[in-house]
């Protein structure tokens, strides 16, 4: 996908004072800013101080015709949210679209073209993954490498000491046989003291996440804990432990949101000051690099913790919805990329959330991970995680007056299915290229949508709605939670 033309003098388009190896940290969300801000005649008529930008290029030559051919093949050049879907394809995805012979039922009672295709492109990229449910280190590592089913019962069959070796020591060249050898006449991972070293290979490595054994003197972060009750469970595990490293809480909301919500909350964070973890409010997890409060933290992180992500219902729609998806897989790859400043090399990143989730999928999470150098290395049963046992919340306004632990339970996720994805951070040393992102939807797409909250709507209520949705989106990327 064709990158954004620069804009010149743009005062709005600054990377907001931050140091300068920051930088990259912020370059997504600007970009986004830019390619949402590029409808110069709707700015114009809803009066927007926004300065005049250049426009965006949303995608290059070779896709625009691909797009209009695939458009044309099925007949729907006039389906302007449909346009949307495929234009945030890359050639590649565009080509074997067409190759595969899809075609969009036009007839579907329940959801448009556009959605329809939005499904079909998403299971497609997840047929390229190791999957959203458990898969234990020699299941990830073996995904990660590429390697056969045959090495999988030699593998298996390792010690603790010798099979942390081989995961650790593999670079797809060397033979294992002979890195297993090198393996056996090893001496134990300082990492993993106090593990017997004889014990089942994949069993005591799983373990390590399932008893959270992280780093004890590296700090670690907690990212959109909303009645920060993760947090408190984190504290008090790590001082059962005897760790020294602190926590960092933070919430996305105000503090006076918060209280309004949570009438614990005061009482919540006068415990985690306590356990001398520091609080902040107002962080935006994909814009660490523009928060004083994380200035000189670079490199500090070693575990990192992020559960349920979610960028936000909107009224109306569901959250696999196109014209609302594309928030929810920004939200991941401008985290992934936002936290590559701050994790230590070799520190952990555990992101837990539902297999069937259809906000933010269980590939945005992996593939946002992996593009950004963080390594699977495994896929625990959220059940199964010590952690597990917090005061759920929404996260949203839903909590003034009930939550999921309080015999509400979310109605269209099984407990079962909660997984906890855990990465490691594996930096290469080379820079990255631009991180791409998830195209957000024109105005002329929003008021051209067919259905949701749409439906029905003619005139000049369809086109008031789809300015506060426009405005809505402008605002979340500045960094504004509605909702």
């Amino acid at each position: 996908m064709a990158e954004p033309a620069p804009v010149e003098n743009e005062e709005e388009e600054s990377d907001e004072g931050v140091q300068e190896h920051l930088k990259d940290a912020v370059a997504g969300t600007l970009k986004l800013k830019r390619l949402l801000s590029e409808g110069e005649d709707f700015l114009k008529k809803v009066g927007s101080s926004i300065k005049r930008r250049r426009t965006v290029e949303r995608c290059g030559p070779a896709e625009q015709a691909k797009v209009t051919h695939l458009l044309t093949k099925w007949g729907a050049l006039d389906d302007v949210l449909l346009r949307h879907v495929l234009e945030g394809l890359t050639i590649e995805e565009l080509e074997t679209l067409n190759a595969s012979g899809y075609l969009p039922d036009k007839f579907n009672a329940w959801k448009s073209c556009a959605d329809l295709t939005a499904m079909h492109i998403a299971g497609m990229r997840e047929r390229n993954t190791a999957g959203g449910g458990a898969l234990d280190a020699i299941a990830a590592f073996r995904f990660n490498w590429k390697l056969d089913g045959t090495t999988d019962p030699i593998l298996r069959k390792l010690c603790h000491k010798d099979l942390r070796y081989v995961l650790t020591h593999y670079d797809g060249v060397k033979e294992l046989a002979s890195l297993i050898q090198e393996a056996v006449d090893s001496e134990p991972d300082a990492t993993a003291t106090g593990v017997a070293s004889t014990a089942p290979g994949c069993t005591a490595l799983g373990r390590f996440n399932r008893l959270e054994l992280i780093d004890a003197e590296a700090d670690a972060a907690v990212f959109g804990d909303a009645n920060l009750s993760f947090a408190l469970n984190l504290v008090r595990h790590r001082k059962a432990l005897g760790h020294v490293g602190r926590v960092i809480a933070t919430t996305f909301e105000s503090l006076e949101v918060l209280r309004e919500r949570y009438s614990e909350i005061d009482e919540t964070i006068a415990e985690l000051e306590k356990h001398f973890s520091e609080v902040y409010h107002e962080v935006d997890c994909t814009r660490i690099a523009v928060h004083a409060q994380f200035k000189n933290l670079e490199r500090s992180l070693g575990a990192v913790y992020y559960n349920f992500p979610h960028a936000g219902a909107v009224g109306g729609f569901f959250d696999g919805h196109p014209l609302v998806n594309w928030r929810h897989e920004n939200l991941m790859r401008l985290f992934f990329r936002a936290l590559r400043a701050y994790v230590q090399p070799g520190g952990i990143v555990k992101v837990a959330s539902n297999q069937g989730a259809v906000g933010v999928r269980y590939s945005y999470i992996i593939c946002s991970a992996v593009e950004n150098e963080f390594r699977h290395i495994e896929t625990v049963p959220f059940l199964q995680w010590s952690l597990h046992r917090y005061g759920r919340s929404y996260g949203d306004r839903r909590d003034t007056y009930r939550r999921p632990d309080e015999g509400e339970g979310y109605n269209v996720q099984r407990a079962e299915k909660d997984m906890v994805y855990v990465f490691t951070y594996e930096p290469s040393g080379q820079p990255l290229p631009p991180q791409d992102i998830r195209l957000p939807p024109t105005f002329r797409t929003i008021e051209a949508c067919p259905d949701g909250p749409f439906d029905g709507m003619t005139g000049e209520s369809r086109k008031n709605l789809a300015k506060q949705l426009y405005r809505r989106f402008m605002l979340e990327c500045s960094g504004t939670h509605v909702g």
